[in-house]
């Protein structure tokens, strides 16, 4: 065996308990009626040292269709560029605001206002484009039109992820040991504690919240 060789054994031997440690974690939310909570925002935090550079940033669209916002949740990565883009034929407005007790901080930032145009027939859409700069949570709104909500979770870590139709979300990677999981949701009013845990290689949790969701417009 050459040298060049024995190095990269060496590093790959070095490389496997790290491997090894790397679970899977199944995380069901669920709401205060009991059943299974979708677009439910989980955010798993590895005990210190176990925490990885941010998630590269990604450039996504959000609609606004039908008098909502489409998709109405999304998570996205620090530095990430969103583009909203309004489908309908009237005005509509864009205002981002930081969710939960954050906006009540003084430091913390003010967030975004956007105006768009209707669709006009023959002529491209109006939108405009906003980059997330800051973790956490932002709320979306219409100016001119109440019912209208949306909501960003704005990530920082790769261990978060949106809860599908059934309230699942699954997580993979996840460093074993201890951790705490945050459970964030666009309805909720305030967050919730963080959950302390114990990751294993495979993990199934099932986590209650007291989220009632609101009803969407169809």
């Amino acid at each position: 065996m050459t040298r060049s060789h024995t190095a990269a054994w060496l590093i790959a031997a070095a490389l496997l308990p790290l491997a090894a440690q790397a679970a899977t974690v199944q995380v069901t939310v669920l709401g205060r009626d009991g059943k299974p909570l979708a677009d439910a925002v989980v955010v798993i935090e590895p005990g210190a040292g176990a925490r990885p550079a941010a998630p590269a940033p990604v450039s996504a669209v959000i609609n606004q269709q039908k008098m909502q916002f489409l998709p109405g949740t999304m998570v996205l990565p620090v530095g990430s560029k969103v583009t909203f883009t309004n489908l309908d034929s009237w005005e509509h407005h864009v205002r981002g605001t930081p969710a939960g007790l954050a906006s009540l901080n003084p430091g913390t930032q003010p967030g975004f206002e956007l105006r768009l145009d209707g669709k006009v027939d023959g002529k491209e859409p109006a939108s405009a484009e906003v980059t997330l700069s800051k973790a956490g949570g932002v709320q979306l709104g219409c100016h001119l039109h109440g019912s209208m909500r949306g909501f960003i979770f704005v990530a920082d870590s790769p261990w978060t992820l949106q809860t599908d139709a059934n309230g699942v979300a699954t997580l993979q990677g996840v460093p074993e040991g201890a951790a705490k999981v945050r459970v964030v949701h666009a309805d909720q009013i305030l967050e919730g504690p963080p959950v302390a845990v114990n990751i294993t290689s495979v993990t199934a949790l099932s986590l209650p919240t007291q989220v009632q969701p609101r009803r969407r417009r169809p």
